[in-house]
């Protein structure tokens, strides 16, 4: 056993310091991005936010209304096969959704029937698992990047700079950053583990881009400000699931509450998603999420402008003319007191 005594940070113990800027409007600042993966070497333009493989938010609707604003979506890994295919198919709002997928053999089988079928039109693919620090998640990046070398491969979750090392040495373009720091996770709770989500996307950040890799951050962003935080430190690609919940596009049913309208939100480990999917939770394991009402908020295009509309607005603080500028341009003032200072000032 032993005790890190680094200084961790979530978004809540941060602000970004305004600086001198040159900026007059926020119509002046560009929050797109231009990427060439590392192993794919395929390109990509667009506003690097994605709604969450959840199937609240990893929605067809929710690809299609997104990709009006160029922001992409990982679709959950709980369609079938011609729904799939039917959707890849589409002419527009497919082009830079992710495939989702797990790693067990049948997850595997999919989408190479998907694949096989669907060609070129899937280029994205999302690995996504609880924890992944297991060899079975190493194990399989090889083979899936083995057999197919041109897709832009996404996976995680990790929290630490070596783990991010280990799966883009392993054929990953996009390492998922977060353990427990969604809305409706439990993780921490349930299991103790986890880490600060800011210092986990600056330490990923940092490892990723020295191999030239990138980071998509996942989960604990619940502002727009939060979205600026996560730039800031580095992330390349942030992933929404809360904020993007409660709209039309989601696949949830709307409920009425005390004559208020309201859709329900779980975690993809919760009681509710596993009843759902796999028949009940396994008499090995604990449910690791929570299930929640929401307010029902209507289409997600207002929402959509308010999260853009608030990162515009950090770079015009900070005089950052384009996002990739934010990162270079941020620096954090601690806003709450850490507890190894408490303890020392006794």
């Amino acid at each position: 056993m032993r005790i890190e005594q680094d200084m961790k940070l979530d978004f809540k113990d941060v602000l970004i310091r305004p600086k001198r800027s040159t900026l007059t409007s926020r119509s002046e600042v560009d929050i797109s991005r231009d990427y060439v993966f590392l192993h794919s070497k395929r390109k990509y333009q667009g506003i690097p936010i994605i709604a969450s493989n959840m199937d609240a938010t990893g929605t067809f609707d929710m690809a299609r209304a997104l990709a009006a604003h160029q922001l992409s979506v990982a679709l959950h890994k709980y369609y079938d096969e011609a729904e799939l295919l039917a959707f890849f198919a589409e002419p527009s709002g497919s082009s830079a959704s992710f495939y989702s997928m797990g790693i067990t053999l049948p997850d595997y089988e999919k989408f190479r029937r998907v694949k096989e079928q669907a060609g070129d039109k899937i280029e994205y693919v999302c690995v996504d698992v609880a924890n992944g620090y297991t060899k079975a998640l190493v194990g399989f990046i090889q083979k899936l990047r083995s057999a197919y070398p041109d897709i832009t491969l996404m996976a995680g979750n990790v929290v630490t700079g070596e783990m991010t090392e280990e799966l883009i040495l392993d054929g990953v373009d996009i390492v998922k950053v977060g353990i427990g720091p969604g809305s409706v996770c439990t993780t921490r709770r349930v299991s103790g583990v986890g880490y600060p989500q800011l210092s986990a996307i600056i330490e990923c950040a940092d490892a990723a881009h020295g191999l030239h890799g990138l980071i998509c951050a996942d989960g604990g962003c619940t502002s727009p400000g939060d979205l600026a935080k996560a730039f800031g430190a580095g992330a390349d690609f942030v992933m929404l699931g809360g904020m993007l919940a409660g709209h039309d596009e989601c696949g949830s049913d709307i409920v009425e509450q005390d004559g208020m309208l309201k859709m329900r939100f779980y975690g993809m480990s919760s009681r509710e998603a596993m009843e759902k999917y796999a028949g009940g939770v396994a008499d090995y394991r604990a449910a690791e999420g929570k299930d929640v009402l929401l307010d029902y908020r209507g289409p997600v295009e207002n929402t959509v402008q308010e999260i853009l509309g608030g990162v515009r607005s950090a770079c015009t603080y900070v005089g950052a003319r384009k996002l990739k500028e934010l990162s270079k341009r941020t620096t954090f003032i601690r806003v709450t007191q850490q507890l190894n200072e408490v303890f020392g000032s006794n």
